[in-house]
């Protein structure tokens, strides 16, 4: 690629299974794109570890494959998207201790109920924003220091991937406020870190990050590291903020009413609002963007990771057969899913497979089919998982519907996207207008957009709008909304009724792992 006299952004997303870096012209629009995968340790069903050293080489990796034949020069900045909820217990000298641990790691359970039933949790979240469960890293600072007490008090610090990258780039520890704001441990009216939830962490402040704004800019990057990658030491790096925030700026949903919904192996629905919101009903998050727009919606564990399921372990035969005749799987799987009717004769099924975050919050929730009988074929089934994963998202919506009323609009993106039943069927359920932009760079988007209000080329984050693209539009099939009205409230009441019996499901299966 030969370098022409413009200026060229760096999107960086550190993600759960890979890191992504894109390269974009200044207009948005994209040059080049590259992306490193990397494994995620699960020994036991509640261990979720990554390799911090592994991540930090994929971003090393990542955009130093798309700096080839650019000149250094003409990149105005890096700006950083990043997974949320990790937590590395580091020496003095900055090296983990430990794995780091993920947003899906189980191990602090336990303390997660003991906070929230015993040790005030909700009064907590109210004041941080985080709902209590194992993902929040305030349950996994409580799990280390009561179950692992050496490797506790051996840690320095304790920080997420973005600020061990950070550190091994510049050699300071800085955590943006959209990543504090997911820790259940930064007071989001005051935007800093909160006594009382520290106090029962078991740490004090210097075992964390310095807490700095999204638009942070840290420069002075280590020679050694800019020779590495292809950049110059003085280029601007941008802190940036969490992912799910950044999607929502990077499809253009940041005024009031305007709703993001992301399906990739998890999802989510979120919308921003201009100051800190929590739920009394503890059933949605608080995460910030900029000191003036905050990002509030809920995270589904269940996406397209059970879409996976539902190909491999329901459909194993029809996927082989696709595979040899040289036809995308899920292709053949959705033509399936077309000849049943909206609602699957009323087949519900509840996508619980990885427990479940938002609106339960309940890592015991099961997955189950309710309605089944003898009519039923194989592709009502299968149409049913995919109904399931979106009546969850409605479930979300709902939730969310109580604070902002009904959305003006659903931007939404991910990998689902590309399939044109899960669409439909997605504006069928939620009975709305889905708007979709062509682009799936939604968070290396927000974070380029993010950098230059930052570095003070934009004046605003509208900005956006001109520098996302193309999108198309879908609207409810009549017929199929009133299946779906009928449904949904059957959906919603089956998952409130079964929360003692998926403690008790979940306590009996965890014998069978022991």
């Amino acid at each position: 690629m030969k370098s022409e006299q413009m200026n060229y952004m760096i999107g960086v997303d550190i993600g759960t299974t890979s890191t992504k870096s894109v390269l974009f012209r200044e207009d948005g629009s994209i040059v080049t794109s590259a992306h490193v995968e990397y494994p995620l340790y699960t020994p036991t069903p509640e261990v979720a570890e990554q390799d911090p050293d592994e991540i930090y080489a994929a971003v090393v990796s990542t955009m130093k494959q798309i700096m080839q034949g650019v000149n250094a020069a003409d990149v105005l900045f890096v700006s950083f998207s990043s997974a949320m909820h990790s937590v590395i217990p580091v020496d003095a000298d900055g090296k983990p201790i430990m794995r780091c641990l993920t947003w899906a790691d189980n191990r602090s359970a336990a303390w997660a109920a003991k906070f929230k039933n015993e040790m005030g949790g909700h009064e907590v979240y109210l004041r941080t924003g985080t709902p209590v469960h194992p993902m929040s890293p305030i349950t996994k600072l409580l799990w280390l220091r009561h179950d692992e007490p050496e490797l506790f008090s051996l840690a320095k610090k304790f920080i997420s991937i973005k600020e061990y990258v950070f550190f091994k780039l510049f050699g300071v520890y800085v955590v943006d406020h959209s990543i504090a704001s997911a820790t259940g441990m930064m007071n989001l009216e005051k935007l800093d870190w909160d006594e009382e939830a520290l106090r029962i962490a078991g740490i004090t402040s210097d075992r964390l990050s310095e807490l700095v704004p999204t638009t942070h800019v840290l420069s002075g990057l280590k020679t050694e590291a800019a020779e590495q990658i292809g950049l110059l030491p003085s280029t601007p790096f941008v802190v940036g903020a969490s992912d799910g925030p950044l999607s929502n700026l990077g499809v253009d949903a940041i005024a009031p009413g305007v709703v993001a919904l992301t399906i990739g192996t998890s999802g989510a629905i979120r919308t921003i609002v201009d100051k800190p919101v929590t739920d009394p009903k503890g059933r949605y998050f608080c995460y910030a963007l900029t000191a003036d727009k905050w990002v509030i919606g809920g995270a589904v564990n269940n996406g397209g990771v059970i879409f996976r399921w539902l190909r491999d372990e329901l459909a194993s035969v029809e996927a082989e057969e696709a595979k040899r005749m040289g036809l995308d799987p899920y292709d053949v799987l959705t033509q399936m899913m077309e000849k049943v009717r909206p609602g699957s004769d009323g087949l519900i099924f509840h996508p619980y497979l990885t427990g479940e975050r938002a609106p339960l919050w309940n890592p015991d929730a099961r997955g189950s089919f309710f309605g089944l009988s003898l009519h039923h074929r194989k592709e009502h089934m299968m149409r049913a998982v995919l109904e399931g994963i979106n009546y969850n998202l409605y479930s979300v919506l709902h939730a969310l519907e109580e604070t902002i009323g009904k959305p003006a609009k659903i931007h939404a993106t991910g990998g689902f996207a590309r399939s044109a039943l899960w669409r439909q069927m997605m504006a069928d359920i939620l009975g709305q207008r889905i708007v979709i932009p062509e682009s799936f760079e939604s968070s290396c988007l927000g974070a380029v957009v993010l950098g230059l209000v930052a570095i003070g080329r934009a004046d605003s984050l509208s900005i956006v709008s001109k520098m996302m693209g193309s999108t198309f539009e879908l609207t409810p099939n009549k017929e199929a909304a009133a299946h779906y009205e009928e449904l949904l409230p059957i959906y919603l009441r089956l998952s409130e009724k079964l929360t003692d019996e998926y403690a008790s499901i979940a306590d009996y299966q965890r014998k069978l792992f022991q």
